[in-house]
């Protein structure tokens, strides 16, 4: 019961309004006074730090206060700095944009017979197409007969066959004299080759065994694996001197034809050669 009133006592006093005065130090007379109590004095303290928090926290939002502050003022120089560098760059890829589109539909100008546009550069630092046209010069016309006409850089003029590019880097696979050339109706899908007996079979061009074999259809078999998707079939061959796996050289001995002893009767050897997956005749891209 005691600690009761001792509660209600104390919650008492902190809601209990005290009078604070002001006196003369002369008459003793009061001059000024006020009623306050612990618990208003609690509500101004805290109103005020409020008051403050609001106050501060808008200063640092809506002025730029924090440029004066030691910590806040570099992040501030970054970020403005950055900002400005992706704007610059934004506005270079715009023009590098424009300038792309530009020359794309020059080109596609040019290759209809007609004169491109000029692209001038105004004084907003930003580019625009002026349809001026642009009188053909002497060069262009030059390139434009060039590319019309039957020369090497005509826009009709087919590419070189693959055949005229590649043969001077191939070798024969054996000396010898074509018996039976290439007839894909016939399904001969290689060229026969009568080489003396004995004679080395060598790899027409640097590559990688993947096939080395023997069958009763066609005695011994390699199969090279060269560059660009192109494979060299060589059959009917006596003795085979590579394996599964190796690399060979261009002129690399990869068997050996067979015969007599003798050499008054030749071995007839199969060609092949195979560009991306499809069989091609050996005497367009080799001289035998």
């Amino acid at each position: 019961m005691e600690n009761k009133e001792k509660k209600e006592s104390a919650l008492l006093r902190f809601f209990r309004k005290r009078r604070i005065s002001v006196r003369n130090a002369s008459d003793e007379s009061e001059e000024w006074y006020v009623h306050i109590s612990p618990a208003g004095l609690t509500a101004a303290a805290a109103a005020l730090l409020l008051i403050l928090f609001i106050g501060i926290s808008s200063l640092v939002v809506y002025t730029p206060l924090t440029e004066f502050l030691p910590g806040y003022k570099a992040n501030a120089i970054r970020s403005r700095e950055s900002l400005t560098a992706n704007i610059m760059r934004l506005d270079s890829m715009e023009r590098l944009m424009r300038d792309m589109m530009t020359y794309n539909q020059n080109i596609a100008l040019i290759m209809d017979g007609k004169t491109p546009v000029v692209r001038t550069i105004t004084n907003s630092d930003s580019t625009r197409i002026d349809k001026t046209l642009v009188m053909p010069s002497h060069e262009d016309s030059l390139l434009r007969a060039s590319m019309q006409g039957d020369g090497p850089y005509s826009l009709h003029h087919t590419a070189v066959p693959r055949s005229e590019r590649n043969h001077i880097e191939m070798s024969a696979p054996a000396s010898g004299i074509v018996t039976s050339g290439f007839d894909i109706s016939q399904n001969r899908f290689g060229v026969t080759v009568a080489a003396a007996a004995g004679a080395q079979i060598s790899a027409i061009a640097p590559g990688t065994v993947i096939l080395a074999s023997w069958s009763p259809e066609s005695g011994h078999t390699v199969v090279i694996q060269h560059d660009r998707n192109t494979l060299s079939i060589y059959k009917s061959l006596a003795l085979v001197t590579v394996g599964n796996g190796q690399r060979v050289d261009a002129g690399s001995a990869i068997g050996y034809n067979g015969g007599d002893d003798d050499g008054e009767h030749s071995e007839q050897i199969v060609f092949e050669l195979w560009d991306n997956g499809k069989p091609v005749d050996p005497e367009s891209y080799i001289k035998f």
